[in-house]
């Protein structure tokens, strides 16, 4: 029976439906793998499920000696974690779990609009505090999202199940940037840059996958273009945003607020960031519905199952 390392806890379901397989470990740590882990895994295991954070880099491939291991069976859409060239060279498969996270990842785009839009955060840190003295007209007055137009940087899966909630749940204009011609089942607007979209909507949405061609894509360019009522929402990953540079227009009320689920040096939250009352913050919880979850490592089980049982390449190949 082939040897499988799932890194973190995940739902029982996925550890039963693994166990069905493979003779499968499950690391009990929450945290990522460090390298000396990530080359020990490498040698021990036929298959490993890592998942974000658990960072596969060039150094951890180029200081190992012969891989066991034929896939990093990734648990998540995003693999930004993982070298895939890096990974390929050492004849290493890698897969991700599209698809499973569309929704609820939408869901968390959209939450993060209404709250930074209507200061949801704000208010309920008031009421919190005891301090709240009763309603009054001119009470924390936010943006009224219903007919405004959203921008969405990056078209993909989940860029368009934002889009589609924006347009059909509030019927918002849509604007887009997407490194592919888009044929969508709503109106939309193909914007020519992110300076110009930027410089147009009432909200722009990160939906871009990580990596370097995306570093930094939101900076103190595009920030400088947004109007000062604007909102930025991030449900991609923290590194997309020059956070230093997203401080600076909130503090100065640049634009008017934003919405983030992910941080550049994640877990590590600038206190400047966390002192800011325009500003919504959520733990990374993209994807945190148990059934999501579920349906992630269920797919991700499918891809090893397929490579290692089946001898075929994982149905979801990056």
């Amino acid at each position: 029976m082939k040897k499988v390392l799932i890194t973190r806890p995940l739902p029982d379901v996925v550890v039963a439906e693994a166990r069905k397989y493979f003779d499968v470990t499950v690391r009990s740590e929450t945290s990522p793998l460090s390298t000396s882990e990530m080359q020990t895994a490498l040698g021990a295991f036929d298959g490993i499920m890592p998942t974000l954070g658990d960072m596969f880099q060039p150094a951890v491939f180029d200081r190992l000696g012969k891989s066991k291991c034929t896939i990093l069976a990734n648990f998540g859409v995003g693999y930004n974690h993982i070298d895939v060239g890096a990974a390929l060279q050492r004849g290493v498969t890698v897969s991700n779990t599209p698809g499973a996270v569309t929704d609820a990842t939408a869901d968390i785009a959209m939450t993060l609009m209404l709250m930074s839009a209507r200061r949801a955060g704000e208010g309920e840190r008031l009421v919190r505090s005891g301090e709240w003295e009763g309603w009054h007209p001119t009470q924390m007055l936010g943006l009224h999202l219903s007919g405004k137009t959203v921008g969405i940087v990056g078209m993909g899966r989940i860029g368009q199940a934002i889009a589609q909630r924006c347009h059909y749940g509030f019927g918002m204009k849509v604007g887009y940037v997407s490194r592919s011609p888009k044929t969508l089942p709503f109106e939309a607007a193909a914007f020519g840059s992110l300076i110009e979209l930027a410089s147009a909507v009432d909200v722009l949405v990160l939906a871009v996958p990580g990596g370097a061609e995306t570093h930094h894509l939101v900076n103190a360019d595009v920030l400088n273009v947004m109007q000062p009522h604007s909102h930025l929402v991030n449900i991609s990953r923290g590194n997309v945003v020059d956070e230093a540079a997203l401080i600076a227009a909130l503090q100065t009320d640049q634009i008017g607020g934003a919405g983030l689920d992910v941080y550049e040096f994640e877990p590590t939250v600038p206190q400047a960031l966390r002192d800011l009352e325009n500003v919504v913050l959520l733990p990374h919880l993209g994807t945190a519905a148990l059934e999501v979850r579920a349906d992630m490592g269920l797919m991700a089980v499918a891809n090893l199952k397929a490579h290692l049982v089946d001898g075929i390449l994982a149905p979801n190949k990056v």
